[in-house]
């Protein structure tokens, strides 16, 4: 049996306005992803709640459980199970909910009602709480039997999985260990009658073969003897009294006995083939022995609620660990028929688990990311399973997000940002540098195939692209086989833009194009010509310079700088001097310009754009300039994707009305 579907009403951020919060899950591997307070939590606890967990944990119901614009004051969980085994089936038999035709399956409907009905005598809350079965919750109430087999593990985030492997009453790993068929299968019993090596007796056996050495130990006895010695004083005539001495809990039920016996015990790590002399280990790696107990135990259940509930499986762990449990995770998924639902804010987990596989949770609404889903292809879900890293996988988690084809994109943006006032830090927004291969598979993740049945994610998205017509003088100057603006014609400009655009933008996607042509070019032609040349002429020099490492002082900085700007005032009289001659080949004076500096990064010794955008960023850092008067001098297309991605996109989907 599986969970297929979660459906939530009136429950914190879940609120019930003409559609309630509803998950679809596959059997295996379901990773809720988002950003901090979207509701991947509360996810988590609505499950709880309704199955209870298997660490007993008890957790009250609070006010602020309620949804705040819950008038009535009822929430409802609604968990639906499908894919019933015949053990299954039997299990829950009276629970079932049949279909219209004998070829359908039976399923499970969990209803978990909870009604605050208001204040109860002595001014304490009464909060009702009901368990039934049915799709409708007019089933019959789950029995504690039954919900003893829907009890779900949990791990809860930043655990402290130390205490939990530790010695104590009720220990989780004694309820593991308890639950292990080896530990009742393996050895046997104690029989006083029968002379039996220690070595083979179970673990109930060692223990009543404990007890009786104990109770028989001669010291004990001796000392037994000398109370009864004093009681026969202190007793009147006649009375027969006679003290003896019994192990505690001797007599009990042998589940009992084991459970007792088991709690003693406390699971540590270590390395190698001595686990006790490695000291004391980190969190992280006892973190590792936790997950190993409870997917060891999940593994050899037959029946009942294979599932895991595992909050930040990235806790505490580095790196490279972080892959690895999330691929044995997956592992365990598919070979041992467990379930496993994991809230994740780490790109590193999130770039190791299948898009098919992902529910990104946004303002209190799950958008699947399955096939079907979203305007993705199968072609595209095999190219994101590839490229989709961990530089990218910050996308699941940003609230806008900036796809972009380079490298000097990825550093100006940023910057350019910060410069008129939209820090991107500040407004939670990650760029996506797709290297030029790929931009439109990535907005696709954004765009659901049925908006009308899901909404649509409320993440505004920005693709940034340039627009690869030359000006007409550019074939002079940098010889490229592209279309000129003249050869295309307005007519043609215009058709070309539409249909860069109607490639990408749909719903809360759009796709802004460079207004001239290249990002390089658009800088130096909107009024930051100079700034771009020395950036692109330190860029050249950057190999040298590096050679000098620490001998290199700001005077020889400064004269490259010098240098750079008077080749530029050389350029800059050039272009004037073409322009006012009709030189230019049809050319402005500032798209003459341009095309100049922008021949730095095409032809001869060709300067790098990745380290002339690291100059640039730091040239135009410390220029004392307004954010008004940065959008001044800005290419258009840069700042209506900045403030487009830094803006709010009406995230309210239209299922909800």
């Amino acid at each position: 049996m599986h969970l297929s579907t979660l459906t939530i009403r009136n429950f914190r951020c879940f609120g019930d306005s003409g559609k309630p919060f509803e998950l679809s899950l596959k059997s295996g591997l379901t990773a809720l992803v988002g950003e901090n307070d979207a509701g991947k939590t509360a996810v988590i606890d609505a499950l709880r709640f309704a199955l209870g967990t298997t660490d007993q944990d008890w957790f009250r119901l609070e006010e602020s459980d309620f949804h705040q614009n819950d008038t009535k004051k009822e929430i409802r969980i609604v968990c639906r199970f499908d894919n019933l085994s015949s053990r299954d089936q039997r299990a829950f038999v009276e629970y079932l909910t049949y279909g219209d035709t004998a070829k359908d399956e039976p399923v499970l409907y969990i209803n978990w009602l909870a009604v605050d009905t208001g204040t109860a005598p002595k001014g304490r809350p009464f909060r009702r709480v009901e368990i039934r079965s049915g799709m409708n919750g007019d089933g019959p109430q789950l029995a504690p039997e039954v919900r003893e087999m829907l009890r779900a593990t949990y791990l809860r985030p930043l655990r402290d999985a130390e205490s939990a492997l530790s010695a104590g009453r009720g220990s989780r790993l004694s309820q593991v260990l308890l639950q292990t068929g080896e530990v009742k299968a393996s050895g046997i019993g104690y029989d006083p009658c029968v002379q039996t090596d220690p070595k083979f007796l179970n673990v109930l056996g060692i223990g009543d073969f404990a007890n009786a050495l104990l109770e028989k130990q001669q010291g004990i006895n001796k000392t037994r003897d000398k109370i009864n010695a004093h009681l026969i004083k202190l007793s009147l005539h006649g009375d027969e009294l006679n003290s003896s001495i019994k192990v505690s809990g001797a007599n009990a039920s042998p589940d009992n006995r084991l459970r007792q016996l088991l709690e003693k015990l406390d699971l540590s790590l270590g390395f190698g083939s001595k686990p006790d002399a490695g000291g004391k280990l980190g969190l992280g790696s006892n973190n590792l022995l936790f997950m190993a107990c409870e997917l060891l135990l999940m593994a050899q259940e037959d029946a009942g609620n294979k599932l895991l509930l595992i909050e930040e499986p990235e806790a505490h762990l580095h790196t490279q660990r972080q892959l690895r449990v999330m691929k044995y995770l997956q592992e365990q998924a598919v070979e041992k028929g467990v379930q496993i639902i994991v809230t994740t804010h780490s790109p590193n987990l999130a770039s190791a688990i299948s898009l098919d596989n992902m529910v990104m949770i946004q303002n209190g609404h799950a958008f699947s990311l399955a096939e079907g889903e979203t305007e993705l292809n199968s072609s595209d879900y095999h190219f994101l399973e590839r490229f989709l890293d961990v530089t990218k996988a910050n996308l699941f988690f940003a609230r806008g997000v900036m796809i972009v084809e380079g490298d000097a994109e990825n550093i100006l943006l940023p910057t350019l940002a910060k410069l008129i006032g939209r820090d991107f830090t500040e407004y939670g927004v990650s760029i996506v540098n797709v290297g030029g291969v790929g931009l439109r598979r990535y907005a696709r993740i954004f765009q659901r195939h049925d908006i009308v049945k899901t909404g649509q994610l409320g993440i505004p998205v920005a693709c940034v692209t340039d627009m690869d017509v030359m000006p007409d003088c550019g074939k002079l100057i940098i010889k490229k086989e592209l279309p000129t603006k003249g050869e295309l014609g307005k007519a043609g400009l215009t058709a070309k833009r539409a249909a860069l655009s109607e490639k990408t933008t749909g719903q809360t996607v759009k796709t802004f194009i460079a207004n001239e042509w290249t990002l390089e070019y658009d800088l130096a032609y909107f009024g930051l010509a100079k700034d771009v040349y020395v950036a692109a002429h330190l860029a050249k020099r950057d190999e040298a310079l590096a050679k000098q490492g620490k001998d290199l002082d700001e005077v020889t900085a400064k004269k490259e700088e010098q240098e750079a700007l008077t080749a530029f005032n050389s350029l800059e009289q050039e272009a004037i001097n073409n322009t006012s001659n009709g030189l230019a080949d049809g050319c402005a004076y500032k798209k003459l310009l341009a095309t100049k500096v922008y021949a730095l990064f095409t032809t001869g010794t060709k300067a790098s754009k990745t380290i002339s955008a690291q100059y640039l960023a730091g040239a135009l850092e410390d220029k004392k300039l307004t954010p008004d008067a940065w959008r001044e001098v800005l290419p258009l297309y840069l700042v209506e994707a900045i403030d487009y991605v830094t803006g709010a996109v009406d995230a309210v989907p239209k299922a909800d009305g």
